[in-house]
């Protein structure tokens, strides 16, 4: 059986941020796409548009050197246009590792991203690692 379309583009995001290819993920993505990240540190809040939303991963890959990575781990889909993908982080920064694993809640309409919810297991650990 054939993978879902929503997993299907949610991979190819993916692998287009892991590849640093952004302007392949601005091609998934809708133009008033929203990024919503958790936290109370210079890299939360809620980013809107794909320049912002692109910005903020430009900044992700800055402040870590360009070590940071999000390693798939599986796509959830429901068929109506919300995917949820498990993924493992890790990035280094100012002499510290961090490891850890979270998930994106996506919704999709047509062919497109429009809307991203990141979920972490320790909001604390991401604000003392980008604070």
């Amino acid at each position: 059986m054939a993978e879902h379309p929503h997993a299907t583009l949610v991979r190819e995001a993916y692998d287009a941020f892991l590849r640093v290819d952004l302007d392949a993920l601005r091609g998934l993505m809708t133009a008033d796409v929203t990024h919503h990240v958790p936290g109370s540190h210079a890299l939360s809040g809620d980013f809107k548009g794909q320049a912002a939303v692109i910005g903020m991963y430009r900044r992700l890959f800055q402040e870590t050197g360009g070590s940071f990575r999000a390693e798939l781990r599986h796509v959830f889909v429901d068929g109506r246009g919300h995917a949820v993908a498990l993924h493992h982080i890790t990035a280094e920064r100012e002499g510290r590792r961090h490891r850890v694993d979270g998930c994106l809640v996506l919704r999709i309409v047509g062919d497109r991203i429009t809307d991203i919810d990141e979920c972490v297991d320790d909001v604390d650990k991401e604000n003392e690692f980008w604070g």
